[in-house]
């Protein structure tokens, strides 16, 4: 039986996730496949960050539900500081239900919780090899 080759990279991504057990777990994740991540716990955290390390940055990989600032309000917030950035969002909710509730629009890229080793890296290869930013669309509000 022949193993998978996982994606790898060497880019530098920004995860923001307000759960204390998966933010690590993500990082170490994403560190493995050679990944550099810089982690913050909320958006004002990641705004901070980004103020700091806006060239080194070249992916937003944020939940879409936290406290005091959504996903959808930092990447808009992160895309007027550096709009070529590439966002990934994930969530516990489905696409169809967190588009019901217009926390981000329809076709916005999203990684669903839980998530696998292999879907992490294969969503995290494919926005970071988009050219287009199509999902700068869930960021307009």
């Amino acid at each position: 039986m022949q193993q998978k080759t996982l994606p790898r990279g060497r880019e530098t991504i920004l995860l923001v996730e307000d759960d204390e057990t998966l933010r690590p777990l993500t990082r170490n994740c994403l560190e493995n496949a050679g990944y550099t991540v810089l982690e913050c716990a909320h958006g004002a955290a990641a705004l901070e960050v980004v103020a700091q390390e806006i060239r080194r940055i070249d992916l937003l990989f944020t939940d879409v539900i936290m406290p005091r600032m959504s996903g959808p309000q930092l990447a808009h917030a992160v895309l007027a500081l550096c709009p070529k950035m590439k966002v990934l969002y994930m969530s516990g909710y489905t696409d169809d239900l967190i588009a019901e509730h217009g926390a981000l629009d329809q076709g916005v890229l999203l990684l669903e919780k839980p998530f696998t080793l292999e879907s992490l890296l294969n969503k995290v290869r494919i926005v970071l090899d988009t050219h287009a930013q199509a999902n700068a669309a869930g960021t307009g509000r």
